[in-house]
């Protein structure tokens, strides 16, 4: 097997508060750790302007190979910024009104029926609000309640703004629960493609990544994690709508990490979406490689997206099972598990040690993407090539 010399990467990153910029820095230092992991050297060019698809090229050498790849960013910061922009009560209110739509929608029901955590993740920061605000209330009529005088109530609501502001707030805060409001509205607008700008949006990043796909390569891999990953779907599924024959000619991986597509396609208006995700799984040319883990608790784990999208006679994704416990050393594992944002973040950043699945190996070693799907702790991907390019050992080199 030859390694791969020229690959270009479509990425799209999950919901945060992240430009590409910001992206490309997180890029660099996992690809420092990775390297130091398994022995090669990567240098991380400046980020270049390329429309909604901004790029930088990545150099990696190893023994008997090089490998340059270029990774376009096509984030969506620009959405999540003018959604966390927007004053206290206007997030409050409209991320209460996505819950209502999420729900009469029948996105809660498929989320309790096909992974009940994630299910839990939907409700959990409007539950946390609303325990915030009850107890604001509570302090805000004690004195009612104790039977004091009326005075008294000036006091108490004195008491229960600032409880809410300077005490529950600020531990909300920390668990991104009003970030988590402008995701469920950022879902219920990719579900629709309506609010926001999100269609407009969506039809700016196919331009972008259309004139990306130009760029001649081995191989094409796009990346999406989380909610990038129904972005993904709507750019790459309207490129494969205006042109079915996009691909052919060429290796395609489509690689979805923590994939939240179901969040929003398990919703009923979302049936563009639900039409694009079995256009990518019935195009002969992607390899579709579905991410799972067991400790990740906010996606689809062990779901078949394609099936539950409608299409159960295509092809499905190939669910790749990773575990982060070993792919970091136990020391940063204890520190990040409890931490569920930050545990779903690991599929893209760096490992402490070599393991079967590798966000930057997968962006820009010299492996084919697709065999990702073959690599477990017992047969790990081996990076020593025959001078000249010839055939990469697969057998096990340890962890």
């Amino acid at each position: 097997m030859s390694h791969i010399e020229k690959r270009v990467v479509l990425h799209f990153p999950g919901f945060e508060p992240l430009d590409a910029a910001a992206h490309r820095a997180r890029y660099e230092r996992s690809a420092r750790q990775s390297a130091a992991a398994w022995g090669f050297t990567a240098v991380v060019d400046t980020l270049r302007n390329f429309g909604r698809a901004p790029y930088f090229d990545v150099v990696a050498k190893g023994t008997g190979w090089q490998t340059d790849s270029r990774i376009h960013i096509l984030d969506h910061n620009d959405l999540v910024a003018r959604l966390n922009g927007r004053p206290f009560f206007s997030r409050l209110g409209q991320g209460y009104l996505a819950a209502f739509k999420v729900a009469a929608s029948g996105g809660m029901a498929g989320y309790f029926r096909h992974a009940w955590r994630f299910g839990l993740f939907f409700i959990f920061p409007f539950l946390l609000m609303l325990l915030g605000l009850a107890i604001s209330l509570c302090i805000a009529f004690l004195p009612f309640v104790l039977g004091l005088p009326s005075w008294s109530h000036i006091g108490s609501i004195a008491l229960a703004v600032a409880f809410f502001i300077y005490v529950f707030l600020p531990r909300a805060e920390r668990l991104h629960t009003l970030h988590l409001f402008s995701d469920w509205e950022m879902a219920v607008a990719m579900a629709g493609l309506n609010g926001i700008g999100a269609a407009q949006w969506v039809e700016a990043c196919a331009i972008s990544a259309r004139q990306a796909l130009e760029e001649p390569a081995d191989e094409y891999v796009i990346t999406s994690h989380s909610m990038g990953s129904s972005v993904a779907a709507h750019v790459i599924g309207l490129l494969l709508e205006r042109e079915p024959d996009l691909f052919r000619g060429k290796r395609v991986v489509f690689t979805t990490l923590g994939s939240a597509i179901l969040q929003c396609a398990l919703m009923r208006p979302a049936s563009v979406l639900r039409s694009r995700v079995g256009l990518l799984a019935r195009c002969k040319e992607i390899a579709w490689l579905d991410v799972h883990c067991l400790t990740d608790a906010i996606h689809f784990y062990k779901a078949k997206v394609a099936a539950l999208c409608g299409h159960e006679d295509a092809p499905q994704p190939t669910i790749i099972f990773i575990r982060f416990k070993k792919m970091l050393s136990s020391q940063h594992y204890a520190k990040i598990k409890r931490d569920f944002l930050r545990v779903h973040r690991q599929y893209v950043l760096g490992p402490d040690v070599r393991a079967p699945f590798d966000f930057t190996l997968l962006t820009a070693g010299p492996l084919p993407a697709s065999g990702f799907a073959a690599y477990t702790q017992a047969d790990m991907p081996d990076l020593t090539f025959a001078a000249g390019g010839d055939g990469a050992r697969l057998t096990s080199i340890g962890c």
